[in-house]
């Protein structure tokens, strides 16, 4: 039996899935109309970001499976990378 995050990994060559993941930190803070979400997972140096239309309960230290792109933001003249996430379940 195949699962979502198969199928979405099938179709778009450069996603990436992470299963059962520890969140270290999570921040919710308002962008307009949306919520952005941002995850610091242990073992990894980059933040994991996405929206949501309202704020939602903590994760830290909750584990996750998460699909994600990765992704270059520019911020005051630097590149950093993040993650976009875009499927994020409880583990």
């Amino acid at each position: 039996m195949k699962s979502d995050s198969d199928e979405l990994l099938k179709k778009h060559s450069n996603l990436i899935h992470s299963h059962d993941v520890t969140v270290a930190s999570h921040t919710q803070r308002e962008e307009g109309e949306w919520m952005l979400q941002t995850l610091m997972i242990k073992g990894y140096d980059v933040p994991f970001k996405y929206k949501r239309n309202k704020k939602y309960q903590n994760l830290t230290g909750k584990r996750v499976n998460l699909t994600y792109y990765p992704r270059e933001q520019t911020v005051a003249g630097f590149k950093i990378e993040t993650m976009q996430v875009v499927r994020i379940r409880l583990a």
